[in-house]
């Protein structure tokens, strides 16, 4: 018998946009943000769902536009961030890498308590359920190296909003 992955729930929230990287896709309970997909392939992970607003979301919409053009830095919405206690304490670590820094995953892990455990630290940044608002895009290997990108269309779009920070890389 086949194995099935179980598919998670569609937030009960859920508005599109377009943006240089591609349709994004926000998702809400009503009060936080729960979920950000960047388009890959031409697809978003709810597409089929209608969209269904709440005014969080309204918020989120607003402060990505403003990302976008260069007019924010940083952004300031309610999230909830489902995961283990050691995806939480990278994402947390994520959340204060200020725009236009990077940390290595070496420096996640140190900041954390894991100083050993970078592959661990890098299944954790690459599952953020809210890329961009908790901007994972800003670790980089400790030689300033892209190692991998989980949103959108992979490295392309790392280094899209890389450039957008003003963030060398290599």
């Amino acid at each position: 018998m086949p194995s099935r992955t179980l598919r998670p729930s569609p937030p009960p929230f859920l508005r599109r946009i377009d943006s240089p990287i591609g349709r994004i896709e926000i998702g809400s309970d009503g009060q936080s943000i729960v979920s950000l997909s960047i388009e890959r392939d031409g697809h978003l992970p709810w597409e089929e769902k209608d969209e269904a607003n709440a005014p969080v979301l309204d918020g989120a919409i607003t402060q990505l536009r403003e990302y976008f053009v260069g007019q924010r830095r940083e952004f300031d919405l309610p999230v909830v961030m489902v995961g283990t206690e050691f995806q939480r304490s990278i994402w947390d670590q994520l959340s204060n890498v200020p725009f236009g820094e990077v940390a290595s995953y070496g420096e996640l892990g140190i900041a954390t308590g894991r100083a050993t455990a970078g592959r661990a630290v890098g299944g954790a940044v690459g599952a953020n359920p809210i890329p961009l608002i908790v901007p994972c895009h800003r670790v980089l290997a400790s030689n300033g190296k892209i190692t991998g990108y989980s949103g959108g269309n992979g490295i392309p779009t790392k280094v899209w909003l890389l450039d957008h920070e003003g963030i060398p890389h290599l």
